[in-house]
């Protein structure tokens, strides 16, 4: 098997909900979408957050919807600390929940956290020492 992701698929509680967050608040365009089952969003190079109904993907995956807070982070990666604060503000502006204010890390970073409305925790990043280009490439 590649070491690659294709997929990151986000149990969620409303498709409504979760679409007037990320797509109506954040912005991020539609790539297909079934009303009130999956939302697909192109999210970069090739990778698509699929968010879709976690009742649906219990049926289909097997799984039960965790309790309490959904053990992933999710990481949104910026070229500057004044694009992480920016990002963040726009985050909060779309109904995001702000878990943790960007501050500096011991390791020389500068990061943030938010939840969206299922809780799934993002964190906006600047790190030294990787690069993000104009498409949003990370290079490590």
């Amino acid at each position: 098997m590649e070491p690659r992701v294709d997929f990151i698929s986000l149990g969620v509680r409303s498709v409504q909900e979760s679409r007037a967050f990320y797509i109506d608040g954040l912005g991020w365009p539609v790539h297909r979408e079934v009303a009130g089952e999956v939302l697909f969003i192109q999210v970069n190079h090739g990778l698509v957050l699929s968010l879709w109904d976690v009742r649906q993907m219990q049926a289909e995956a097997g799984v039960s919807p965790p309790g309490g807070v959904p053990r992933i982070t999710l990481s949104h990666n910026q070229p500057s600390a004044a694009d992480v604060d920016r990002v963040m503000e726009e985050a909060a502006a779309a109904g995001a929940t702000v878990i943790a204010e960007p501050v500096t890390q011991p390791w020389g970073g500068y990061t943030g956290y938010f939840a969206d409305p299922d809780g799934f925790r993002w964190e906006v990043a600047y790190n030294p020492s990787w690069t993000v280009d104009d498409d949003g490439t990370v290079t490590v």
